[in-house]
């Protein structure tokens, strides 16, 4: 369902296209001096607000494949990571070298060294104690989780002993997955910039205060009001348009 302020957008180039239909509808007697009242280019702005309303919703759509794509892509990374260290576990590889790598895969499956403490329960009848604020460490974002596996891809590039023979363990083969874990995550990261950008674009084409469609519209209705009288039916059907101001 679209939100509140997505429709009230819509509703805003609705109105704004009845608008026209009125001001077409009035003739030769709809003539304002003021350029961007004429009806040429009130279409033209017209086109231009429904142009960024489409370019958000496809914007949007590629930001939200992306994004489901990236999470398809990292879903099985925490299970994949295990299964690398007890295949290292499994070789000759030092003690300083698995324990390192089980360093690694405990920040990438989110778990803290050491747990958390609580905190202590309030003396009877006393007030309770604020816990000190302690930075998260579960390092689950996905910018994280790829330098966790990039560190450990170093590590077992850099021991010889790591030399698994399932085609899914080897070092090219963790290679190509974090490859593709950027790949995943750099096509989130560029199709939220063209979403935001677009919704940029929305803003200023139906919000900017000179020259938005809002600010345009308001415009025609004082200009209908002065021409035909505010008690006319002329510019009854045009005062019963709302225009509103929005913001993202």
């Amino acid at each position: 369902m679209p939100s509140t302020s997505e429709t009230g957008h819509a509703k805003n180039v609705a109105n704004f296209e009845d608008l026209i239909s009125f001001c077409n509808g009035y003739g030769a007697s709809y003539n304002p001096s003021k350029e961007a009242l004429k009806i040429a280019n009130l279409q033209t702005q017209l086109t231009a607000s429904q142009n960024v309303l489409k370019d958000v919703k496809t914007t949007q759509t590629a930001f939200n494949n992306a994004t489901n794509t990236r999470m398809d892509a990292f879903k099985t990374l925490k299970s994949y990571a295990t299964k690398i260290i007890n295949a290292l576990d499994a070789t000759d590889a030092s003690a300083e070298t698995v324990k390192d790598a089980r360093t690694i895969n405990r920040k990438l499956q989110g778990q803290r060294a050491t747990p958390k403490a609580t905190p202590a329960q309030p003396p009877a009848g006393g007030e309770p104690t604020t816990p000190d604020k302690t930075i998260s460490s579960s390092q689950q974002s996905y910018d994280l989780q790829i330098e966790h596996l990039d560190k450990l891809v170093e590590l077992l590039s850099s021991d010889g002993n790591y030399k698994p023979n399932e085609a899914d363990l080897t070092v090219t083969a963790i290679q190509a997955k974090l490859a593709a874990l950027k790949t995943a995550n750099t096509a989130v990261v560029d199709t939220y910039t063209n979403w935001s950008n677009s919704r940029i674009a929305r803003q200023n084409t139906l919000y900017n205060t000179l020259t938005g469609l809002v600010n345009t519209a308001l415009d025609v209705k004082k200009y209908v009001k002065s021409v035909y009288g505010a008690t006319s039916p002329q510019y009854k059907q045009v005062s019963k348009l709302e225009f509103k101001n929005r913001k993202d």
